[in-house]
This record gives structure tokens, C-alpha cells and sequence, in this order.
């Protein structure tokens, strides 16, 4: 899906790995809502690697499904717009000590190839679209062992989260 994801890694590419409380200052999710466990690689202001690890100790496998657990696909949609927002508020230099945050302003070409379950470590590769002002465009991926789990382009917008 994102084809031109090949072109982004032969450019220099700024490797950071951000662990849970790095990312705690970019997005203002808690348990159980914070979907993203690492940040492996990121190129402000063009793309991120993000990591979500699946655990059965999960809130949601209590209902879905109990004998039968997959990590729902709006979840997955979810730790894509979380790595959106992470590479858009590293990239401004903002975050939570600003109280800024980025907001889900539209999903496009939302797809599911297969399940994610217990014991699946997801990759998540965005990259950045377009950027008019404070709204971002993105395609976003996500794979587990190489197979794609899911796709979208989310658009985002900043928000001021005393507003």
C-alpha cells in the first residue's frame, strides 16, 4: 500500500526509539485507550514506525470474542491515528505539556486483510500526505510478521485541549 514508504527509507532517515513514557508526553491517551507500546523510527514531518503489542491482558478481549479473541479493527484504526499524532506533534515540537493534541477529522479507504490476536506484535508505518496549517493528511498501514492487517488515510487536526 504505501509504495512510496520504499522511496522514504532510502532517504536519511532520523532513527529514534521513543519508549511508552516519550510517547506518554506526545499523546494524551491512558490506560486502557493508549495503543502504541514504541516508536521505532521517525522522520519529522514525513514518517513513523510505531509498534503495538498485543496482549490477552487486554480490556476489549473480555468481549471480543471470549473463546475466539481478536484486537478489533477500530482499535487498529486507533494506534494508526495515535502514530499520526505522535509524528505530527514530534514534528511541531509540541505535546502534552502544551495541551495540544491531534483529533481523528476524517478516515478514508479503510481496509482489513486479516485478524490481529494475542501474542501479534503490529508494525505501524504512516507517512505524511499533505499538511495545510494545523490539519495533516496520512496513509497509514499496519502489519503483523510482514502481512498487511489493515490500511487507511486519516486526516487529523490540532486541537487545543483546554478548548
Amino acid at each position: 500500500m504505501l509504495g512510496s514508504m520504499k522511496s522514504l527509507n532510502k532517504s536519511k532517515s532520523i532513527v529514534v526509539m521513543m519508549d511508552i513514557n516519550e510517547i506518554r508526553n506526545y499523546l494524551p491517551h491512558r490506560y486502557p485507550f493508549l495503543f502504541l507500546d514504541r516508536v521505532t523510527d521517525i522522520e519529522l514531518g514525513k514518517s513513523i514506525v510505531a509498534i503495538k503489542n498485543i496482549s490477552i491482558n487486554e480490556p476489549v478481549f473480555d468481549g471480543h470474542f471470549p473463546g475466539n479473541p481478536i484486537f478489533p479493527g477500530v482499535c487498529i484504526v486507533e494506534a494508526m491515528a495515535q502514530a499520526c499524532c505522535v509524528l505530527a506533534l514530534k514534528t511541531m515540537g509540541t505535546g502534552v505539556e502544551t495541551n495540544k493534541a491531534y483529533v481523528i477529522a476524517g478516515i478514508d479507504k479503510v481496509r482489513f486483510k486479516r485478524s490481529a490476536t494475542p501474542g501479534d506484535q503490529v508494525v505501524i508505518r504512516v507517512e505524511v500526505v499533505s499538511r495545510k496549517r494545523t490539519v495533516w493528511k496520512f496513509k497509514a498501514e499496519a502489519k503483523v510478521d510482514g502481512e498487511l492487517v489493515g490500511s487507511a488515510e486519516l486526516l487529523c487536526a490540532e486541537r487545543n485541549l483546554d478548548d
